[in-house]
């Protein structure tokens, strides 16, 4: 049975056999890519050496960046030797010289904005952590440094600046937050995007997106939660809102700002915030983005969970919840249809390390 509280070895070389099987197909593939002319009509492999499988090119990020996760934590799985090999093909100059060279197209100037940026920056946050460990005395097999891991951050770099560097630019000019619970939800990119920056030490892109997180959410009041989830929602709104604020709130603050803009979370209320989402067809493309949901809640609400103060009636009633949650979106992880293998995984691990 799976232990809720934490990700195990045999639990995570499962998740990491999902995505080195799905990175490496190319199809079925959907291009988010804008054709100017017949010269544009290539492969996803040809217009993204690094990033070009699982089916589209966000999942195909965040499943490198479940890889780099299971690589740091679990340095003794068998699957590690395959998972350095991956990175040594994708994780060249070369390969992330092909990738800033599609960004560039003027064509690309949104590719990917904002959900995709997010995941970029998660994973090279994931990669400069696996370069920064250090060897020890026991070895590899204890959880030491991957041989080519400054080689992998390095070669990612110019990638993760790029994004940044959009974010950087294109936040002054976005007076309105999306608050759908798809792609282009304002505060998923935000929350990954602070996490980035506060790990690399970049204030520029920190500023900016505290500044408009607080700009965006702070006076926010009484969510309209009741009407989640969207039939389509793989993020809720109200609680991947409430995610983001905890990043740049204390836990005093946060407090205060969860009771004005969700006042009935202490009597886990509205119900359908706090019940898992029911989920009849993983066959579906749409509708098995309601697993990711129940996932992605289960994530959010243990974030919540452990940035509330000491004592806080609010914490069990988050705990239940992701609990619920976690073992409701457990059962879309049985399912190995691609429209869901291809991307879950990710967001399970998400929930399991918050």
């Amino acid at each position: 049975m799976l232990d809720l509280e934490a990700l195990d070895a045999a639990t995570a070389g499962r998740f990491a056999a999902i995505a080195l099987d799905n990175i490496e197909r190319d199809y079925p593939h959907k291009l988010d890519h804008v054709i100017g002319d017949a010269g544009d009509l290539c492969t996803p492999r040809a217009l993204h050496p690094a990033f070009h499988g699982s089916f589209d090119w966000h999942s195909c990020v965040h499943m490198h960046w479940l890889l780099a996760r299971v690589r740091r934590r679990f340095a003794a799985l068998p699957l590690c030797r395959a998972i350095d090999a991956l990175f040594d093909r994708h994780f060249t100059e070369a390969a992330i010289a092909g990738e800033l060279a599609y960004v560039a197209r003027p064509a690309s100037a949104s590719f990917e904005r904002p959900y995709g940026w997010a995941w970029l920056l998660k994973l090279a946050t994931e990669v400069d952590a696996l370069a920064a460990m250090r060897l020890t005395s026991a070895g590899e097999a204890r959880g030491s440094r991957a041989l080519n891991a400054d080689t992998w951050a390095r070669s990612l770099q110019p990638l993760a600046a790029a994004f940044a560097a959009r974010y950087v630019e294109f936040l002054p000019r976005a007076h309105y937050p999306v608050r759908h619970g798809v792609h282009a939800n304002s505060a998923f990119g935000l929350a990954f995007t602070i996490d980035y920056a506060r790990a690399v030490g970049d204030t520029t892109l920190q500023t900016a997106c505290v500044t408009t997180a607080l700009d965006w959410y702070a006076r926010d009041r009484d969510a309209p939660a009741a009407y989640e989830p969207s039939g389509t929602d793989f993020l809720s709104p109200a609680l991947m809102e409430a995610a983001l604020m905890r990043r740049v709130l204390d836990s005093h603050a946060f407090g205060g700002w969860l009771a004005a803009f969700l006042p009935t979370f202490v009597d886990g209320q509205p119900v359908r915030l706090f019940e898992p989402a029911r989920v009849d067809d993983r066959r579906d493309p749409q509708l098995v983005h309601l697993d990711g949901l129940n996932l992605s809640r289960a994530w959010c609400l243990r974030e919540i969970a452990g940035a509330l103060a000491p004592g806080d009636p609010r914490i069990a009633v988050a705990r239940r919840a992701a609990t619920l949650h976690l073992q409701a979106g457990w059962d879309g992880l049985v399912s190995d249809d691609f429209v869901g293998a291809h991307w879950l995984a990710s967001f399970a691990m998400l929930a399991l390390d918050a």
